[in-house]
């Protein structure tokens, strides 16, 4: 380890918050343990993830992409575990790296564990400089033929089973209340639907093509906001309602608010899901790694 100190920022996306490690390099190898404990919102700075930052050329599960995007987002979720992706991540991802100065406003690619991800950060509107809403490619939504159903305590409901590069279970319920406490993982049937976990969203409906969420993400518990959730949550309210775009061929929208604040998702007819909403960088400084893991924890590696 050449140093016992590593810069950090923290941001969020509608308070889906998260843990920044700029590490263009990869010089870093940053442990399950270790992610656990800057997560962790008593000893640590808190956050629902960490985004490590590395340009793809030197990252080895991200070196294939590096011809199409520069970057790579190294996601990890709040118990260390790696996430395939994270929608809210993106957008703070990718507010990282236009406050660095390594994007202006404009497109670019986020390279991520689900593939390739096209970003466009707006300009910025009067509340001042990093203030633009940023918008995501999600890719496509999959909608896999295995029936699935969610339980809190003794009660069941049919779940939606959406892939949107991680997997979801979407419930709709009459009261967001029906998720009860959520700090433990709901029950999902069948256990073999889900190999490697999944998240759950149960949602109530506000108006026309308006819903409200709640989800409980795997390897992180309930959180305030997840944009891979609000996207599972549109594509199955779209189907729920026949609002399928490629049979309606023109795109179609729907407003999702979650705890955190509001995101707008559309999916167009070809399938091609966009996400909307804000991102915030709120504070930078630096880590003690002293304070945080052993010397044999946190080493070089490049």
């Amino acid at each position: 380890m050449s140093t016992e100190r590593i810069p950090f920022l923290k941001g969020h996306g509608t308070e889906n918050d998260f843990v920044i490690v700029p590490d263009p390099g990869n010089t870093f190898d940053i442990p399950a343990s270790l992610v656990a404990r800057l997560c962790d919102r008593r000893a640590g700075l808190g956050g629902d993830g960490l985004l490590h930052v590395v340009r793809s050329a030197a990252h080895p599960e991200a070196a294939h992409m590096a011809d199409a995007a520069e970057w790579f987002m190294d996601y990890r979720n709040s118990d260390g575990s790696i996430a395939e992706m994270c929608g809210n991540g993106v957008r703070v991802f990718a507010r990282y790296l236009q406050r660095a100065g390594h994007v202006t406003t404009g497109d670019l690619a986020v390279a991520t564990r689900a593939g390739v991800r096209l970003v466009h950060i707006a300009k910025d509107t009067d509340a001042g400089a990093g203030s633009g809403p940023v918008t995501v490619g999600m890719g496509r939504a999959e909608l896999p033929d295995v029936e699935v159903a969610v339980s809190v305590g003794d009660r069941s409901w049919p779940a939606h089973n959406v892939g949107m590069g991680n997997p979801h279970a979407v419930v709709f319920v009459d009261d967001l209340d029906d998720a009860g406490r959520l700090l433990d993982a709901p029950g999902v049937r069948p256990s073999t639907a889900y190999p490697e976990g999944v998240n759950v969203e149960f949602v109530v409906d506000l108006g026309s093509r308006h819903v409200a969420m709640r989800v409980h993400e795997r390897g992180s518990g309930e959180t305030r906001s997840c944009g891979t959730g609000a996207c599972a949550v549109m594509v199955a309210a779209a189907r729920r309602d026949g609002a399928d775009p490629s049979r309606l061929g023109h795109p179609v929208t729907y407003t999702v608010d979650v705890p955190g604040g509001r995101l707008v998702i559309s999916e167009r007819p070809d399938g091609g899901i966009e996400m909307s909403g804000p991102a915030v960088i709120v504070a930078e400084g630096t880590i003690d790694l002293a304070a945080f893991a052993t010397t044999a924890e946190l080493g070089a590696t490049g």
